[in-house]
């Protein structure tokens, strides 16, 4: 499942918390090929996330809009 979200804080190893359009917060760390083209993702960031289920705390940053 794709969702759109907005980074609210950066912890440390590349993991974010971001906020979805649902009110939502979840913990997405940021996806190899980003990590490897040195994209940088700063708070306040758009950015398109992949996530495995509706229930799922864990998510992983694919795209940065």
């Amino acid at each position: 499942m794709t969702v759109e979200a907005t980074v609210i804080e950066a912890l440390p190893g590349a993991t974010f918390r971001v906020k979805m359009g649902n009110e939502r917060e979840i913990i997405a760390y940021l996806a190899g090929k980003m990590r490897i083209r040195r994209i940088r993702i700063l708070p306040g960031d758009r950015v398109k996330l992949e996530i495995p289920d509706e229930n799922s705390e864990r998510g992983r940053i694919t795209w940065r809009l």
